[in-house]
């Protein structure tokens, strides 16, 4: 999973982050946790890292976080934010 950081600009903090798409003119807005999760993927931490560390920092069920991170990364897919 990569992010293609050429041409996206992101500013992040406690209340989430916001992506600026330089190549398509959009902006993107994300929640704390998808912004928890967009930072590790700039880290280049793996999913089922995320996955696990997200679990463990929220206390939720480790299946409900899979599936919604996963759903989120389809998100971004289908915003061309993320890279296969």
């Amino acid at each position: 999973m990569r992010y293609s950081s050429t041409h996206l600009r992101t500013i992040a903090n406690q209340d989430g982050a916001v992506i600026l798409d330089t190549k398509r003119g959009k902006i993107s807005t994300l929640n704390p946790t998808g912004a928890y999760v967009w930072q590790a993927l700039e880290r280049d931490e793996p999913v089922e890292a995320i996955i696990a560390n997200l679990a463990r920092e929220t206390g939720e069920d480790s299946a409900v976080v899979d599936r919604d991170v996963h759903e989120f990364l389809d998100t971004l897919k289908q915003k061309h934010l993320l890279l296969d």
